[in-house]
């Protein structure tokens, strides 16, 4: 049914723009010119309000930047110089929501913090001010996150009033916990809730996500957006995955995964009511309501935007790929490099890696290099320098024979020495060739070699990045394929030779060797490793799970044994929801070993 003109005009209507974009931790300036040009970009679309993620003037997280009173008070200054840039670029009418980090006026009396204690907040710029300012409610302080550490918690509630419209604010983990902003919304009677997000990336976390909305809409009464961060930072990857939903929790835009932009969409809203809300609400909060705009637009929104639509999903491998890809990206350019070395031996992981960094770089940027021993096979000299063909990237062959023959008159190595010392010379001629180039070393250790420590310290362990540092053996095999028949489907060429995927694994350090020589099979491992590390569980739910008994305590031994190795591993992108490093953080010096043996 048509609804009348009358109609129309009488129900408030909000053009929202929701910018999905990446932040550089630290590059405050950057970042103020990106909320600038992206702003310019929704007020070309006609937005009546336009929001960005969290934090997105300071990056995020800025883990112990936000202790430095001198960081703190540049983003400070910074959102005011932004506020009055964005009037003197015409956009002074147009509020502008954007994160940063803040300090507090006082906090000591209640939560035992002195004043000027850091905050994770938000500011609404309008003519030329900063408008209204408010700090995260929720604090996380469990996986990657350290948030109790750094901040003290908001207790307002904030509320602006846009074209008639009262528009409630939260910031990320604001959603995803019970209370707070989400019931003192509705208790507010705001007709949308706008939640700034810098979400990180997890195997299969849009599905959580997206249940997560859909519940806190109906929760709050009202219209629910989502607006996240792209890119990545360091270790995290932000998948992006902006979602709004209306009140009863259907789905009515959601941007796609991986990719910077903006979403702007028309909604039509409850009207504000003739009293502005004020008080004390849920969980103590306190009102804290600001009129920018009080009438309505009039009429319907001429010239309507085209709707954002809801994106399809990427399946899960390609999910998982796109990650690895856009971690790998932004750790490359925002460290200033430009180019990456790689060390291909013919085998899955290496090869996968060079993919990855082909697809994130362009294959001009990445270097091969191929360091065969004595020990090499010819196939695997062969799937190198055919990984080589079909990607593009630059090769190049460096044997190892004479530098291992030179250490081995001067020093007497037999037996695991002797293999290491291999890995080792790879790894010198790799970080020689970094110096003289400067090109950033990848390592190419899988998750399941990293728990165990199926690997030499400074020998195929040496690197500035890890690109499948979170990312099991088995897994390397399943995202190799689908690789390749991604390729297949656009009629291009496989990037991963068929041999290195049907071969079976091996370092190749000492004649006829493979992996299963000192490891379980693969499926097996993994199994394992997922209940231990992933899920925490110990030696006899692992064993309840179906694991032969003396496997699963070697495997553990194996794990508890090798800390001392995970940690002097280069970072790498993070994909489960526990990875080494921020995730799962172990004592190297440690009595306790749950396979009940020291390791």
């Amino acid at each position: 049914m048509r609804q009348s003109d009358d109609y129309t005009a009488r129900v408030p209507q909000l053009r929202l723009a929701l910018n999905q974009i990446d932040a550089t931790v630290g590059d405050i300036t950057g970042n103020a010119e990106a909320i600038t040009q992206w702003t310019r970009h929704s007020a070309e679309q006609g937005a009546h309000l336009v929001a960005f993620p969290e934090m997105m003037l300071t990056g995020y997280p800025v883990e112990d930047l936000a202790l430095r009173a001198s960081f703190a008070e540049a983003s400070r200054a910074a959102l005011r110089g932004l506020a009055a840039r964005l009037a003197e670029e015409g956009f002074g009418e147009l509020p502008v929501i954007v994160g940063h980090l803040d300090h507090s006026a006082s906090a000591a009396h209640r939560y035992g913090a002195p004043a000027g204690s850091p905050r994770n907040a938000a500011s609404v710029l309008h003519r030329g001010r900063v408008t209204l300012t408010f700090a995260k409610h929720h604090l996380p302080n469990y996986g990657v996150f350290d948030e109790f550490r750094y901040f003290v918690p908001g207790d307002t509630m904030p509320v602006i009033r846009v074209r008639g419209v009262d528009v409630a604010l939260a910031i990320c983990e604001d959603l995803w916990q019970e209370g707070g902003r989400v019931p003192a919304a509705r208790t507010a009677g705001a007709g949308l809730l706008i939640s700034l997000n810098a979400s990180p990336y997890e195997r299969e976390k849009n599905d959580t996500r997206l249940e997560l909305v859909r519940g806190r809409a109906r929760q709050a009464g009202c219209t629910t957006a989502y607006v996240a961060m792209v890119g990545g930072q360091d270790e995290l990857v932000f998948d992006g995955d902006t979602i709004v939903v209306d009140k009863g929790g259907e789905v009515v835009a959601r941007a796609p995964q991986f990719v910077e932009g903006c979403a702007v969409l028309d909604l039509e809203l409850p009207a504000a009511g003739d009293t502005a809300p004020s008080g004390v609400v849920d969980d103590g909060l306190r009102i804290d309501h600001v009129v920018l705009s009080q009438e309505p637009t009039p009429g319907r929104t001429p010239e309507p935007v085209r709707a954002p639509g809801i994106a399809d999903r990427l399946e899960r491998d390609e999910e998982v790929y796109s990650a690895l890809v856009t971690g790998l990206r932004a750790y490359v350019r925002k460290n200033g490099f430009r180019s990456v070395l790689i060390g291909v031996s013919g085998g899955i992981d290496s090869a996968l890696t060079a993919a990855i960094a082909c697809d994130a770089l362009g294959a001009e940027n990445v270097h091969g290099v191929s360091m065969p021993s004595k020990y090499s096979s010819e196939h695997s000299k062969d799937d190198a320098a055919e990984l080589a063909r079909r990607t593009g990237l630059h090769y190049r062959t460096v044997a190892i024979g004479p530098m291992f023959d030179a250490y081995m008159g001067a020093l007497e190595l037999t037996g695991l020495a002797e293999e290491n010392l291999q890995a080792r010379l790879r790894g010198t001629t790799l970080m020689a060739i970094s110096n003289e180039e400067g090109h950033l070393v990848l390592a190419p250790g899988n998750k399941s070699e990293l728990a165990v420590g199926y690997s030499t310290l400074y020998g195929d362990a040496v690197g500035g990045y890890g690109p499948i540092k979170d990312v099991y053996k088995t897994s390397v095999f399943r995202l190799a394929r689908w690789r390749n028949r991604a390729a297949e489907e656009r009629g291009r060429q496989p990037p991963i030779p068929e041999n290195t995927l049907t071969k079976p694994p091996s370092a190749e350090l000492r004649p006829g060797q493979v992996d299963t020589d000192s490891l379980p099979d693969y499926d097996v491992l993994d199994g394992i490793l997922e209940l231990y590390v992933d899920r925490d569980q110990g030696l006899e739910a692992v064993v309840a799970a179906g694991f032969d008994a003396g496997t699963v305590t070697r495997v553990l031994r194996m794990v508890d044994a090798a800390e001392y190795k995970r940690r002097q591993y280069p970072p790498g992108t993070k994909i489960s929801p526990k990875g080494f490093g921020k995730d799962r953080r172990l004592p190297i010096s440690s009595g306790w070993r749950e396979s009940g043996a020291p390791g």
